[in-house]
């Protein structure tokens, strides 16, 4: 009888010849039935022709063999998760890990099992085990980044696509979730042109160019939106269920654009949400029936978008929706002027030399005032970016507790604190060094003790707008932030975080004696020369002609990372006054606990 050896089962595997390579180890086992080596290459044929309940079987008769190797583990773990035994699949992979933790293969296949199952928790942990264990893989540091993604830990998706650039260019799928994940971190202009990368790739990736279509209209490139999406609709005339929901949403969102709201409406009550967990559905719905006075409607779709963001955020966040846990986190522990005495005193950047900084509650106006000083030739801004909360978290592992810990940072830890917040934005913006930076970011309210104790000097704006078209403009905003998402899931919660934003600001702007101008909205939509002289003039700026032509920069810059992006590249109007009026009745339960403010900032309600 013929006889062949492992290295011809072997060959046969690696030339593709997977049935032979079947055949030739079925021989071999009739004579070594348990030659471990000869069953794994008969396994990866079976797996390789589309058998996986055969394969399934000798992976799991290995297992039995030799239950000590993590390697059989793992390969039985895949087996399993491709016959969709998920349960069964984690448990192995947990099993070839006990005995290899440091695999990181089987980490990062761990991860994806659990990314499937939307265990987005237990996915960044495992990815990131992955990560540390093989810190130079592009494909395990762009999955981890999607699972911390999933948990809007966007910091570390940061951290762990930084090298990118190093990457690229990449398979097109992979760079299409890169791309993904960068724009979920406001990166849109970037994309733009690695999607348009991506094409050049493969110019037949789907998903890259529908993709591409709703970045072109995030950068209000609007009429390239339209013809994208208008070859796409020529070359799929049958497509999926998936292509054919995100065509139609981008439709109505175009159509929205262009002010045609009848339509929009009724492409979006006609097709429905994405999928189950589609809450953006609803906020665009929303705000397409406001536009069209129906408010009713509109009340109606908030209440389901809420409700589905919030059975996402119990899987993300689930220590948020503990009993005593508090709507604004950071506003819990105040800094009293006898913590502040405790301070010592360092040298520090003077005004000239310190941001910027625009604060306020998100929809106040912050995005109008970061425009504006953005159009001025001694000004640059960086959209919203939370410099502060990661310098805090930099800190906190070192078991320093904010903004308790405040008075322990000494000169060096300052000045290197500093550097650190100038290299993020360096990192995110082409500085211009003869430029002075606007670092616009509404809730850095909450985050005065550590700008004052880095930059004492700095001039900060306070915007202010009635605090009952701020809670209304929230109420139908779909932010990516957990703790707004969760601060906005009710109107009561909503104007609740409102009144804890404004004491905690009003408590440390008295005990930090701040430098501040208060730019209310209603004085600058109804005076906007006016406003915008005394502006420059508390920033030491001579000329504000340029600020007064924010609609036209805002439009060359493209993206603005905002909710209010469509807004603020038109000129100053008045359709934002007084909006909460219409909606007076669903908002009469939040007027009670919003009266301090209203009474602190002289806003009427009758």
């Amino acid at each position: 009888m013929t006889t062949y050896s492992t290295q011809e089962v072997f060959a046969a595997l690696q030339g593709g010849q997977f049935g032979s390579a079947e055949r030739l180890a079925r021989q071999q086992l009739r004579q070594r039935p348990q030659d471990q080596d000869l069953l794994l290459l008969l396994a990866v044929s079976l797996r390789e022709q589309q058998k996986p309940d055969q394969a399934l079987a000798i992976f799991a008769e290995l297992t039995e063999l030799q239950p000590d190797n993590a390697v059989h583990w793992g390969n039985y773990a895949t087996a399993l998760r491709d016959t969709g035994a998920m349960t069964e699949a984690e448990a192995a992979y947990t099993t070839s890990l006990k005995l290899a933790p440091d695999n990181a293969e089987q980490w990062f296949n761990l991860g994806l099992l659990k990314l499937q199952g939307q265990d987005y928790l237990g996915a960044r942990e495992a990815l990131l085990n992955a990560f540390a264990n093989d810190p130079q893989s592009p494909v395990i540091r762009i999955h981890a980044a999607r699972a911390c993604s999933a948990c809007r830990d966007d910091h570390r998706v940061d951290e762990l696509l930084k090298p990118w650039r190093h990457w690229v260019p990449l398979d097109a799928e992979l760079q299409f979730e890169l791309a993904s994940l960068l724009l979920a971190l406001g990166e849109a202009n970037t994309v733009k042109e690695l999607l348009e990368d991506t094409l050049r790739i493969d110019p037949f990736h789907l998903k890259a160019k529908l993709l591409l279509g709703s970045v072109y209209e995030r950068v209000n490139r609007l009429q390239d939106a339209e013809n994208l999406l208008q070859e796409i609709i020529t070359a799929h005339p049958d497509p999926d269920e998936h292509v054919r929901l995100e065509i139609a949403h981008q439709q109505a969102t175009l159509a929205q654009r262009q002010g045609d709201l009848a339509t929009a409406r009724a492409i979006l009550e006609r097709v429905g949400p994405r999928n189950p967990g589609d809450y953006a559905h609803y906020y665009v719905l929303a705000g397409v029936c406001d536009k069209l006075g129906d408010l009713s409607a509109a009340l109606q779709a908030l209440e389901k978008a809420h409700a589905s963001q919030l059975e996402e955020m119990r899987v993300v966040v689930p220590y948020r929706f503990a009993p005593d846990a508090p709507v604004l986190p950071t506003a819990v522990t105040r800094v009293s002027e006898t913590d502040y005495r405790q301070w010592p005193k360092l040298s520090a950047p003077d005004a000239s030399q310190s941001p910027v900084f625009i604060v306020g509650f998100p929809r106040s106006g912050t995005t109008l005032l970061e425009q504006m000083l953005d159009a001025h030739p001694r000004l640059q801004s960086m959209d919203e970016r939370p410099f502060f909360n990661i310098l805090v978290d930099q800190l906190a592992n070192q078991d320093f507790q904010f903004p308790q810990d405040l008075h322990k940072l000494d000169q060096r830890d300052c000045d290197e604190l500093r550097k650190a917040y100038v290299s993020m934005a360096c990192s995110k913006v082409p500085r211009r060094w003869d430029t002075q930076l606007v670092d616009k970011n509404p809730m850095n309210m909450l985050w005065l003790p550590m700008m004052h104790r880095l930059f004492p000097e700095a001039k900060i704006i306070l915007a202010l707008r009635h605090p009952c078209d701020v809670i209304l403009s929230n109420y139908m905003q779909n932010f990516r932030s957990t703790v707004l998402a969760m601060a906005c899931s009710t109107i009561e919660r909503l104007a609740t975080a409102y009144v804890t934003a404004m004491e905690c600001w009003l408590e440390h702007a008295a005990v930090f004696n701040t430098n501040v101008f208060i730019s209310r909205y209603e004085d600058l939509v109804a005076n906007t020369a006016e406003r915008t002289r005394q502006i420059a003039d508390f920033i030491g700026i001579e000329d504000a002609t340029p600020m007064l032509n924010f609609d036209q920069h805002a439009r060359d810059k493209g993206y603005i990372a905002t909710p209010s992006y469509a807004q603020v590249i038109v000129p100053v109007n008045r359709k934002g006054l007084n909006r909460w009026v219409r909606y007076r009745e669903a908002l009469e339960p939040a007027l009670p606990i919003l009266q301090p403010m209203l009474d602190h900032w002289g806003y009427s309600v009758d």
